[in-house]
């Protein structure tokens, strides 16, 4: 099982509650190509397979192309995958769980390389952004899909 690296010099961990069932924010989150059309930070996703470990997708979100692997899938609680963009080697696990009926995403990534290390600070705080308006995303989606049902 896949793991960020806790000693990586970019490392951020973000926790959200959400008013959803955990398989509904799973089936939201393992959409991959549908992410466009609830993350407005995510432009386009290619997924080349199926929803396994080991398939590739190719995703544009930020200033950069990211080319990701899946590492891990056990629904409806964590998903994982590792990417690389721009010399930074990235790795991403959410973990999902029901808290008293609504249910828990935390995400965890760490970035590895020469340039997060080179410009710590900066990739630091862009990380925590990206991270936490992507949750924000998914907990809008979530829940509009939950209040549908």
């Amino acid at each position: 099982m896949v793991s960020v690296n806790e000693q990586a010099p970019v490392l951020a961990k973000v926790e959200i509650e959400i008013d959803a069932d955990p398989r509904t924010v799973w089936d939201i989150l393992t959409d991959i190509e549908a992410w466009p059309s609830w993350n407005p930070d995510v432009k386009e996703v290619i997924l080349h397979g199926k929803l396994e470990p080991g398939t590739h997708f190719q995703w544009k979100a930020g200033p950069g192309k990211i080319s990701s692997v899946l590492q891990n899938i056990e629904p409806p609680h964590r998903i994982a995958w590792t990417g690389k963009t721009m010399g930074i080697n990235a790795i991403d696990v959410f973990k999902i769980e029901d808290v008293d009926g609504k249910t828990r995403v935390v995400e965890e990534e760490s970035w590895e390389g020469l340039l997060s290390r080179a410009m710590h600070g900066k990739f630091q705080k862009m990380l925590e952004e990206s991270l936490n308006s992507g949750l924000e995303h998914l907990k809008i989606e979530a829940e509009r899909v939950h209040n549908q049902e």
